[in-house]
């Protein structure tokens, strides 16, 4: 078992934090939209059961169908724990910065911390960079998602001017699956999704939306090719909201952070893949997308 819960406590302990005193009575999990509900509930069950076990109380999951849902949860109180993209938590950070903490993130296969949004066309579409899809209706996930709009979109829009002139029509799927159903459907001529890059691409990669969509039998990665990639981008955090009780924030960190030593295929569902580890996380991992959101909001 890792050493993780006293460094974290310590950490937290010079945070203005006032934990509430009182015992929980349930532990809701939020999880972002990026596929179905019913495959976010499947993928999490074996991680919402190691969790009640470990709190006594009853745990639930909460598949809202956006990702302001779980962003508003947090921040209202009604979720306790979500794993984020890292625009999702500047979005709760700057709204209230004492909401929640970062506490854990994906380590892949190879040891880093960061995955890619990447750029998405049919095969038989003619389209093999993103100068093809000038001129073609062209898909974003989510606008609170980073791999899915604000990385993609300010790196596509530094690079090629206003994306509603670029491309005939923009348009937000819902979620990456929807992006990659939709691709595949020929409903979008383009769109961008997140990966980690790494392992085949027959596969969809080792971890990330493709995998889970190739996972499900949603797609066929002959049918697809990737006509763009971004920069690295910092893997979004695990938070915990501040006002539960540091014993529950600790036990929740601690179960997750060694849930590929004890129980590799739970840790396989909730990490989108296969990847190396769950480890710890500090907000200033996420100075410049904090950064980049709070640009973002100011120019809408």
């Amino acid at each position: 078992m890792k050493a993780l819960v006293l460094a974290l406590a310590a950490a937290t302990a010079l945070t203005p934090i006032a934990a509430a005193a009182q015992e929980i009575t349930q532990f809701n999990i939020g999880i972002l939209g990026g596929e179905n509900a019913q495959d976010r509930m499947n993928s999490n069950e074996c991680y919402r059961v190691a969790i009640e076990s470990a709190l006594g109380v009853p745990v639930k999951i909460f598949t809202p169908a956006d990702y302001d849902g779980v962003i508003q949860g947090l921040l209202g109180g009604t979720l306790d724990m979500a794993w984020l993209g890292a625009s999702g938590y500047a979005k709760i950070y700057l709204t209230d910065p004492e909401a929640v903490t970062p506490v854990l993130t994906k380590q892949n296969i190879d040891g880093s911390t960061g995955y890619y949004s990447i750029g998405l066309a049919r095969k038989d579409s003619g389209i093999t960079s993103i100068e093809d899809a000038k001129g073609k209706r062209f898909a974003f996930a989510d606008p609170n998602s980073t791999s899915g709009y604000l990385v993609p979109g300010a790196e596509l829009t530094e690079e090629f001017g206003p994306l509603d002139q670029y491309f005939s029509e923009v348009r937000f799927s819902g979620g990456h699956e929807q992006t990659i159903v939709g691709v595949a459907n020929g409903d979008f001529d383009a769109g961008v999704t997140w990966t980690d890059g790494l392992g085949d691409w027959e596969d969809g990669y080792n971890s990330g939306a493709l995998r889970k969509a190739v996972d499900a039998g949603l797609v066929d990665m002959n049918d697809i090719v990737e006509i763009w990639k971004s920069n690295l981008i910092p893997e979004g955090p695990m938070v915990v909201r501040n006002a539960l009780p540091q014993d529950v924030r600790d036990k929740v960190t601690q179960l997750t952070a060694d849930l590929h030593e004890t129980d590799k295929q739970c840790a396989y569902g909730v990490a989108h893949g296969e990847a190396k580890d769950f480890v710890p996380v500090e907000h200033s991992a996420y100075d410049g997308v904090v950064a980049a959101r709070k640009l973002e909001e100011s120019n809408s």
